[in-house]
């Protein structure tokens, strides 16, 4: 998310009750509106409502978090895929079972281009999988669980460590 300035109105569009403001000729405006913005910049990240977070250049944490996911619901398919072949064809489970075993599944991009590439029939079962795994994120997957499981598992984490070091500082016995 992006942090925005608001500046206030002027004329007709103003604040009812808003004191007036002296009338600055545009180019001073922007002229010190660009210094403090240098300055500012070289200094400190933007002032927002969100915490800045250092050395996500390439993107934001929600990406990265949003790649890992692609990784795990790729993982997901890939066991929903396996779990189906196992009661209808069992060759081809064999076959993208033993694919599975020589090939890590920590990168879903890899591993769906190598999975493409091996053989015709294993060409079939990654088209299965990508379709799994689109309608599993669109579907199936609950993201307010999500939200909520997170939520309450970093609070009990985060409560469960204070609590271990106030115990583990004040010598307390439970």
């Amino acid at each position: 998310m992006e942090c925005s300035v608001v500046l206030p109105l002027q004329g007709a569009g103003a604040v009812v009750g808003a004191r007036p403001r002296a009338v600055v000729p545009v180019q001073a405006f922007w002229r010190a509106a660009d210094r403090r913005r240098r300055l500012e910049s070289a200094t400190a990240p933007a002032r927002c409502s969100k915490m800045y977070v250092p050395g996500f250049g390439e993107g934001s944490p929600e990406k990265k978090a949003a790649i890992n996911l692609q990784h795990f619901f790729n993982y997901i398919a890939v066991r929903i895929v396996l779990s189906q072949l196992e009661s209808y064809n069992r060759e081809a489970y064999y076959e993208l079972k033993e694919f599975v075993g020589r090939t890590s599944l920590n990168d879903a991009e890899i591993f769906c281009k190598k999975l493409i590439r091996e053989s015709p029939r294993l060409k079939g079962l990654a088209m299965r999988i990508l379709e799994v795994r689109s309608a599993y994120v669109k579907n199936d997957f609950e993201w307010d669980n999500l939200k909520k499981l997170s939520f309450k598992m970093v609070d009990e984490a985060n409560t469960k460590l204070m609590r271990d070091y106030v115990l583990e500082v004040s010598h307390i016995e439970e």
